[in-house]
């Protein structure tokens, strides 16, 4: 089980000639009658393929939601994302839009592998009043097959079902009291497994759950295997650090505007972490598709939907413009002339810009939107970088310029952009909201 501890978060005041710490503390979907045809239950495992159910619901927490199903995609597993609501969009969190494919009715028949809840309130509640996913989480019980939950969920789902008997479990601070009525053995683990139940703590801790559900459907070597691109911190307790370069003041007026461009191929969870923590610090986000439709599909095939198109959004003006990633997410952004000229436009007026993963250096490098800036990207992609003398930095902070690596960097990506606009202390609050540090 591969598991992160982050420490105390420290506030450090800016060194103007030095880099400065901040401590904060990556296949195609068969049918569903392909998928459903298939299933096996755990005990007579013969394909490679594990087959995966997440549900999710009005108000579910889209970061759990999202980082559950592309890490396990990503470990080979057949991923099925259903709604519990009677269609197949839902409204989760924060006001991200994701679009199931299938609704849970259409799942009772199967039988899978594991079943992994993501929490978020109302969320957690929702999962809990679908009579139809309750039976299914019993009967995986009963059969002896894995279960998961996050977040809200292991107490207001998992607990109220009566399946965490006589079992440590973890779930959200606020939520452990409920934890006890339901007879489990409260524990205050990131990411706690009990024989064949996994819980965790929340949105800072859904990463190593996801990678510890896939430990437990394949293997140490596999968890190993699919955590590596991630950009995960490999040693417990390591404290992330920020570096700056010839700091500026970031402004707005009265609320930041910011815009987060998606395409076909964007890197669900890098997206969904930067447009929810920055909904979290109360800016105002306008997630914007380059594609002809608002819906796109991201590179672990979940289905997102934008709030406009581009053309919408370029008629607007943003205090920060920052650029998920995702190889074809990458190459659809730096086709699309108007989203170039934005980016060009926002460098021009010393504005602040951003690019996490391929974008650094898909995008902004082929354009000039690096010259001379410090910068870092996903690891594969930094010897396109003209200048890698900080490539190694997890979050590099140039002026009005932001980087960073990849998925397991993005909540401390997102957070240093919460800091520039809105402070240390806002960042350290919202990092301990979110369990991303043991504050």
């Amino acid at each position: 089980m591969v598991l992160i501890n982050l420490r105390h978060l420290t506030p450090h005041s800016v060194l103007r000639h030095s880099p400065l710490a901040h401590r904060f503390l990556p296949k195609q979907i068969p049918s569903l009658k392909n998928r459903f045809s298939s299933c096996t239950p755990t005990a007579t495992m013969a394909s490679t393929s594990r087959k995966v159910l997440v549900p999710i619901a009005n108000g579910s927490e889209p970061m759990e939601a999202v980082i559950t199903i592309d890490v396990l995609r990503r470990s080979g597993a057949d991923v099925t994302v259903a709604s519990v609501e009677k269609q197949l969009r839902v409204e989760a969190c924060h006001g991200v839009k994701i679009v199931a494919d299938a609704l849970v009715s259409d799942c009772r028949d199967a039988v899978f592998d594991l079943i992994a809840l993501p929490g978020g309130m109302p969320g957690a509640t929702n999962l809990k009043d679908c009579g139809e996913l309750e039976s299914m989480v019993k009967k995986q019980a009963s059969d002896g097959r894995l279960y998961a939950a996050v977040c809200a969920s292991p107490a207001v789902a998992l607990g109220s079902w009566g399946l965490l008997k006589g079992l440590k479990a973890t779930c959200y601070p606020s939520f452990m009291e409920q934890l006890a009525p339901a007879c489990a053995s409260t524990v205050e683990s990131r990411v706690q497994q009990d024989g064949k139940v996994v819980t965790s703590r929340g949105p800072g801790t859904t990463m190593e759950f996801a990678v510890a559900l896939v430990e437990q459907l394949y293997g140490k070597e596999k968890a190993a295997e699919v955590s590596g691109p991630l950009v995960m911190c490999s040693n417990h307790g390591d404290e992330y650090s920020i570096t700056e370069f010839n700091p500026m003041q970031w402004t707005f007026d009265n609320c930041p505007q910011i815009l987060v461009p998606i395409a076909n191929g964007s890197e669900e969870m890098e997206a969904v972490m930067i447009i929810d923590i920055l909904r979290r610090a109360k800016a105002n986000v306008v997630v914007a598709s380059v594609e002809d439709k608002l819906e796109i599909l991201a590179s672990r095939q979940v289905k997102l939907v934008a709030d406009v198109l581009l053309d919408e959004a370029s008629k607007l003006s943003f205090d920060l413009i920052v650029l998920p990633g995702g190889l074809g997410g990458a190459q659809a952004f730096a086709k699309s002339e108007k989203l170039v000229n934005m980016l060009k436009k926002q460098k021009e007026s010393n504005k602040p810009y951003g690019a996490i993963c391929a974008s650094p250096a898909l995008v902004l490098e082929p354009h000039g939107l690096l010259k001379g800036k410090k910068a870092t990207a996903f690891p594969a992609m930094c010897n396109k970088l003209s200048d890698q003398s900080e490539i190694e930095n997890r979050v590099v902070v140039d002026g009005n310029l932001i980087t960073s690596r990849g998925p397991g960097t993005s909540m401390e990506f997102a957070l240093a952009i919460v800091e520039k606009f809105f402070g240390h202390n806002k960042a350290l609050e919202l990092a301990k909201i979110m369990l991303f540090s043991r504050m």
